[in-house]
């Protein structure tokens, strides 16, 4: 006769399950470290082991459509802390967290270690945030959702990101604010940044951004493309930091000035359309303005890697252009409509010793005009 069930498990199974859950909790979202005290932070087991499949049948989730003979196998098993193994076990007739609910929970949570795991070292990439208030509007990035956004190609290298912003009640029609914002990117990097751009090799950061166009032009000329760097765009539509796979080709249009004699202006219209009258209120008609542009200019119309990829391609090869254009000026203004992406990706490729200094400007609802920010480059 077939020896009777019994709720001791077989060591073999518990050491899979536990090497499984990577010791954390594996009720959806609590991720708790079953290895040690949440409080004391000290060293022990505390986890315990849940079935899926009720062990007694008149247990919350009952046997379903499973024997005896299976409850005690990994496929059943769960490994929960205290409190959420009671969570599940209170719902007595099984339905808010069921069977099929708590199965799926466990092969996600499983399945995420699997990816963790099996990532190569090579592909941990330090997550950076970096927000500055945008007239009325606070900055509010998450860590959690930019390290999702990461998988499956790069992995957090450290537990919390590197965070760049200073929180202070300031706004960009202030005189104080592109100085004071500019000072605290610039020694926040230092701080920050350098000591893992100078300890790792190699190194590798994931930058989430959500500021000013000129700050996030400064952004880049500091991380410069010698330092390996993605540069992640929050979309609209659907609402992810995520890189859509496929996504249209972008025809980047570029137009010169009639004349070049002039000093450089570089009017880039691709989030909304920038009309070079604008342009000439602040600096008057004696300037040559370039103008890169897409046939559809929109917030929302960068969409993959492959996209941004090409505009930097066009942007580098447009400031090339300027450069050879314009030798003799003193500098190129720079009037931006860009998506945050496109902004980063500016300063990135950005060379000190070739390209002219650069005068960022920026549109200011207030005062209804664009107004000088922030120099990059030159003494």
């Amino acid at each position: 006769m077939a020896k009777e069930v019994t709720r001791s498990l077989d060591k073999k199974i518990a050491r899979e399950l536990w090497a499984r859950a990577a010791g954390r909790c594996e009720f959806n979202s609590c991720n708790r470290p079953l290895y040690k005290s949440p409080i004391t932070q000290e060293q022990g087991n505390i986890s315990e082991i849940a079935h899926i499949w009720s062990f007694s049948e008149k247990g919350p989730r009952g046997w379903g459509t499973s024997s005896k003979e299976n409850l005690n196998k990994l496929s059943n098993l769960m490994l929960l802390c205290h409190d959420c193994h009671k969570t599940i076990d209170l719902d007595k007739k099984g339905e808010r967290y069921s069977a099929k609910m708590l199965r799926q929970w466990k092969d996600e949570h499983e399945k995420r270690v699997a990816i963790v795991t099996g990532i190569n070292p090579s592909k941990k990439s330090h997550v950076l945030l970096y927000g500055a208030n945008i007239g009325d509007e606070k900055s509010s990035l998450q860590t959690e959702h930019a390290k999702e956004a990461l998988f499956p190609h790069w992995y957090p290298a450290e537990e919390h990101a590197l965070c760049l912003s200073m929180n202070w009640e300031g706004k960009d029609d202030r005189p104080d604010y592109w100085k004071t914002e500019e000072r605290n990117l610039r020694e926040s990097f230092v701080r920050y940044v350098i000591p893992f751009i100078k300890d790792a090799n190699p190194c590798h950061f994931s930058i989430f951004a959500f500021a000013p166009m000129p700050l996030l032009v400064l952004l880049g000329s500091l991380m410069t493309d010698k330092i390996g760097a993605q540069v992640y765009q929050l979309h609209r539509e659907p609402m992810t930091w995520h890189w859509l796979r496929r996504a249209r080709k972008l025809k980047f249009k570029v137009k010169a000035p009639k004349t070049c004699k002039f000093p450089p202006v570089l009017n880039i219209s691709l989030s909304g359309a920038i009309n070079n009258e604008r342009i000439n209120a602040v600096l008057g008609e004696r300037v040559s303005i370039w103008r890169l542009s897409i046939d559809e200019p929109h917030n929302d119309f960068l969409k993959s890697k492959e996209q941004l990829v090409t505009y930097r391609e066009v942007m580098r090869r447009l400031i090339g252009e300027i450069n050879k254009r314009h030798q003799k000026h003193a500098f190129l203004s720079i009037f931006p409509a860009m998506p945050v992406a496109c902004s980063v990706e500016l300063g990135r490729i950005r060379m000190p010793k070739a390209d002219l200094p650069w005068v960022i400007y920026d549109q200011n609802s207030k005062k209804n005009s664009f107004i000088k920010t922030l120099k990059i480059g030159g003494r």
